[in-house]
């Protein structure tokens, strides 16, 4: 990826894909009392899956960037734009935006008590995982029969 240049939507996707696997590796070590590296990393995944998402649907980076780490407002446009989620996956994601998880998990391990669970957060990233390349794909398809 040129760093001047847009990353491409199969970038982003393929770059989501590496931080889902890297957190489910993980997953897989001797458990740790807070998981904060795998919670990280299925964050971080899930966030490149809905912004490959919002981007192919045609919103440009500068608005993506500008919406910083919230994934409740990535998740809302990209229900807007026909992504159907599990109610347990929405709530899950709108808990992550309300009361700042995503910034505990990176700056306030001390807190981490407050964090649900990381499976439910793996939840997350696998249902979003799932659907997300799908849809991705049918726009593409869309597109092409458009012109």
């Amino acid at each position: 990826m040129d760093l001047g240049k847009s990353a491409s939507v199969r970038d982003v996707l393929n770059l989501a894909s590496q931080y889902k696997a890297a957190a489910i590796k993980l997953g897989e070590a001797p458990p740790s009392p807070n998981h904060l590296p795998q919670r990280l990393l299925a964050l971080h995944a899930i966030e490149l899956y809905l912004d490959a998402l919002l981007q192919a649907r045609g919103l440009d980076d500068e608005t993506v960037r500008n919406f910083q780490h919230d994934l409740g407002e990535r998740a809302r446009i990209a229900l807007a734009a026909g992504l159907v989620l599990r109610n347990r996956t929405l709530a899950h994601l709108a808990a992550l935006s309300s009361n700042t998880k995503y910034l505990i998990v990176r700056y306030a391990p001390e807190r981490t008590s407050t964090l649900s669970q990381v499976n439910r957060a793996m939840t997350t990233l696998e249902e979003i995982s799932r659907k997300v390349p799908k849809m991705v794909k049918s726009a593409k398809v869309k597109q092409l029969h458009r012109h």
